[in-house]
């Protein structure tokens, strides 16, 4: 949970590899997929060392990994959503829940990484010719009913050159009411959900930043946008208090979970593309990500998503993790850098 660190905790934290490196050189030290970022975001290296460093992603660490167990359909484990051999009635669905290996988590992750959709070349078309929802027998590229998975599609789409267009209007159309969307719309909810609104920003802003386009999705990314800042990230409106307690807990890969974090460095990537300050409705979330700061300058992962994966691409509940304290640091230094709207 997002929390100081106890004072009985610091003198192991003087011992940690995080301590003896420094914050940088330790995140440094890390898979290509993390350091081109770091490189780029917090030390502002010129492109031509970050780029050289984020090419290698697709023949080193978690990316090359990652591309070999694409199958020769362009899927990954068989399946759009869920692997081939998921048991929907099974013990892995009643104890681990949802699956990590298939085709569009996959996807995710590369492109999260930074491989270049050249690297995938032929993809979008095995997709289109091969890969089927598992909900509704739906063509991969055309998407599914559920926000999450169709802003994620969106976003992959654009990636890798696919025919996601519709995608966009059929985001627009399924905005609810109250300025946001919920995935469980299909089974009649008409209030907004934190997870679902920003897993569909995500898609949106991706929409405006390879497109060009502002127009076609302003009003309804600024309306997402203001279901999250009215509610402080995090807080009902009608009470003040979380909305939910994992909302406080930090793990990475994000997946489709939300967080403070997550949400934080969503808006910092939506300020830098609008050339707008910071909204200081953000700051108590802000100072909840940064009193999780143990004093050597790291985050600690709460927890592990449950769920089949390829392989764990970071630490353990309880131990530091770079990918949360690179995501946090890039959250902090823009924040404390701007003025605030």
């Amino acid at each position: 949970m997002l929390m100081s660190v106890p004072g009985d905790s610091l003198h192991a934290m003087a011992d940690t590899p995080v301590a003896a490196t420094g914050t940088i050189e330790w995140l440094l030290d890390s898979d290509p997929a993390l350091r081109w970022q770091v490189e780029r975001d917090l030390l502002h290296l010129p492109e031509e060392v970050w780029a050289a460093t984020r090419a290698r992603v697709a023949t080193e660490g978690f990316g090359a990994r990652l591309l070999a167990l694409q199958d020769p359909d362009g899927q990954w484990a068989g399946g759009a959503y869920f692997p081939a051999d998921f048991d929907f009635n099974g013990p892995e669905a009643a104890q681990d829940g949802q699956p990590w290996t298939a085709t569009t988590y996959s996807l995710c992750s590369l492109r999260e990484w930074g491989v270049d959709a050249a690297r995938l070349a032929g993809t979008a078309e095995r997709l289109a010719a091969n890969s089927r929802w598992e909900y509704e027998n739906r063509p991969y590229w055309a998407g599914e009913v559920d926000c999450c998975i169709n802003s994620w599609t969106l976003s992959n789409g654009l990636w890798l050159g696919a025919d996601v267009d519709g995608l966009v209007d059929w985001l627009l159309t399924h905005r609810l009411a109250d300025g946001g969307w919920n995935c469980e719309w299909v089974n009649g909810s008409v209030v907004s959900s934190y997870p679902s609104t920003l897993n569909t920003l995500k898609g949106l802003l991706d929409y405006e930043r390879v497109t060009g386009d502002r127009e076609r999705v302003r009003d309804a990314r600024r309306t997402g946008e203001q279901y999250l800042l009215v509610r402080g990230l995090y807080r009902r409106l009608s009470t003040g208090e979380p909305f939910a307690p994992w909302a406080l807990h930090l793990a990475y890969p994000f997946r489709w979970f939300y967080s403070v974090l997550n949400a934080a460095d969503y808006f910092r990537a939506a300020s830098i593309h609008d050339g707008t300050a910071p909204d200081r409705r953000m700051a108590d979330a802000i100072e909840r990500i940064r009193a999780a700061r143990a004093p050597d300058g790291a985050w600690l992962a709460d927890r592990r998503h449950p769920g089949r994966v390829w392989f764990e691409v970071d630490v353990p509940a309880g131990e530091p993790s770079k990918w949360l304290t690179f995501v946090a640091t890039r959250v902090l230094d823009w924040w404390d850098a701007s003025p605030h709207a």
